[in-house]
């Protein structure tokens, strides 16, 4: 029998819970994260979000942005809610509503989702890159996702990158410290032709362009798929991120890589069900090729 799943992605500016059953979401909200409040504020709210939700389920999944530890649901170190440098959450929610919790890396989310629903459905060796306010990047090796030790395989985002990290110039930091607008003010602004907003994406993709070589050099997969609320803005700076890729020295892997954005809305919430079939059911019946846990 399939579950009724709880899921939630806690991101950085927001967090979305979907009420989730044999693959369709049949109830969700959003409301804002107090990124800088006390970590118990931030559970507590979270607590009551569910509770007023008014929806049965039978277990909850849970992506955040950061490190992991997936056995025992406890969260380290969230660069962009400050206050969570140990919480645990896999706890704190089961010992209030008895059910299983299970908590990885958002973007491991991310991957799963488009594993089981979308476009990575054919491809057994394949990244996401997930682009928002941060940068997280989930990996497919030989059919299986690979999380790594505490959840942190595939921090693109952290790696040095000119004077900062890659996630400084390829996420939606990049618009804000670069030039004090949003990602969503320069992609309207792109709609009407603006010339510096399309600069701007220019500039953009040149710099993703450089981190996908990265995971080209790293993990050559056959394919990387792009989400998050930046990649709608993708016609923009598609030209740019493969001018950049040009200069990559394998032009065999290169003429062979796909490139595509993520065409699954709320694939977070999509990726919550794959991740209770893949760890508690084992047998998922969303793809003819059922992801594994590594």
């Amino acid at each position: 029998m399939k579950k009724l799943v709880l899921a939630i992605d806690i991101g950085g500016t927001k967090i979305h819970i979907g009420h989730i059953h044999d693959g369709k979401i049949l109830k969700e909200k959003i409301f804002p994260t107090n990124s800088k409040a006390a970590a118990v504020e931030i559970l507590h709210k979270i607590r009551t979000q569910i509770e007023s939700f008014q929806v049965d389920f039978d277990v909850i999944a849970i992506g955040v942005p950061g490190l992991v530890d997936e056995k025992k649901g406890i969260i380290y170190d969230l660069n962009n809610i400050p206050s969570w440098k140990e919480v645990h959450l896999k706890d704190f929610l089961e010992s209030h509503f008895k059910v299983p919790v299970l908590v990885t890396n958002d973007a491991n989310m991310f991957v799963l989702g488009e594993k089981c629903f979308g476009k990575a459905r054919n491809y057994r060796n394949f990244v996401g890159i997930s682009i928002g306010t941060g940068l997280g990047t989930g990996i497919f090796i030989d059919n299986k996702l690979y999380a790594g030790n505490y959840s942190a395989a595939g921090e693109l985002g952290s790696l040095p990158y000119k004077d900062k990290t890659i996630e400084d110039y390829c996420s939606g930091k990049f618009f804000l410290q670069q030039y004090q607008l949003k990602g969503s003010e320069v992609y309207e602004m792109a709609l009407k032709g603006d010339e510096k907003a399309l600069r701007i994406f220019d500039e953009y993709g040149s710099h993703l362009g450089e981190a996908i070589k990265m995971v080209l050099f790293l993990l050559s997969p056959q394919a990387i798929f792009l989400g998050g609320s930046v990649s709608k803005s993708y016609k923009f700076f598609e030209k740019a991120l493969k001018d950049s890729l040009a200069s990559f020295p394998f032009s065999r892997v290169l003429k062979d890589l796909v490139i595509e954005t993520s065409d699954i809305s709320k694939v977070a919430m999509y990726g919550a069900a794959a991740l209770v079939e893949a760890r508690l059911d084992k047998a998922s019946k969303f793809s003819n090729q059922t992801p594994d846990i590594q």
